[in-house]
Parts: structure tokens; sequence; C-alpha cells
């Protein structure tokens, strides 16, 4: 499984991945365009959008109408570390979903591979040729 990093121009550096194409790009504040969201946003929306699918997959297994519901992610941040230290999720149900289902749609998000790899993270090797 490899994925190509290019440098398109400017601070915009983008992922070529599966056949798809991932533009990323610096606000301006910090020398770019603002063309793309920064890396670390996509970072950040893997997480939501990862526990999304897991969501939502749970709910359509169910045939629960996922209508209204939605799910927000909120990001504490320690301006001393420069981290953010936590991460939380809160899954906005939609009317009508049922109550026996709560705490099994909560598990299926924290199914999310994204979450799992922080918990167990992979090893770092970088080299130069």
């Amino acid at each position: 499984m490899d994925m190509k990093i290019t440098f398109p121009g400017g601070k915009k550096v983008n992922a070529d991945y599966q056949g798809f194409e991932i533009a990323t790009d610096q606000l301006p504040a910090g020398g770019g365009e603002g063309s793309a969201p920064e890396p670390f946003a996509l970072f950040l929306a893997s997480i939501g959008t990862c526990s999304g699918i897991y969501v939502l997959g749970f709910c359509q297994q169910r045939g629960i109408d996922i209508t209204g519901m939605e799910i927000t992610q909120s990001m504490d941040y320690d301006p001393v570390k420069r981290l953010i230290t936590r991460i939380s999720l809160a899954i906005a149900l939609p009317e009508g979903f049922p109550d026996k289902y709560k705490s099994a749609v909560v598990n299926a998000a924290k199914l999310c591979s994204v979450k799992r790899h922080l918990e167990n993270p992979p090893e770092f090797v970088v080299t130069a040729a």
C-alpha cells in the first residue's frame, strides 16, 4: 500500500492514493493560498468522518432513518504543548431513533480505524535517498 506525495507549487502538498488526488495547502497566514484544507485539518476530519461511516453503516444495517443525524467533533487544545489534548464526538440522533440502540451507536463510532490507529500508533520510519 503506497501513497505518492507531490509538491505542485507554493505551499501545496498533494497525495495521490488509489486514483484520488488529495490536495492540501496552507492558509494565507501560513504563506499558502488557502486553496485546499491544511494537512492537519484533513487529519482531524478523518477522525469524524471515519466515526461517521461506522455510525452510518450501523443505522443502514438496521434500517434506521438518519435524516437530521449529525456528529459534532470538538477539540480541546493545549496552547503550551501546541497539541490537541481531547477530541469529543457528539452524535445528534434523529427524531425517533430507537432508545435501545443509543449505546450501540456510540460503540459503533468507537470502532473507527483512525481512532484505533491513534490508540495503537504505527512505527514511523523516514528515509532519504
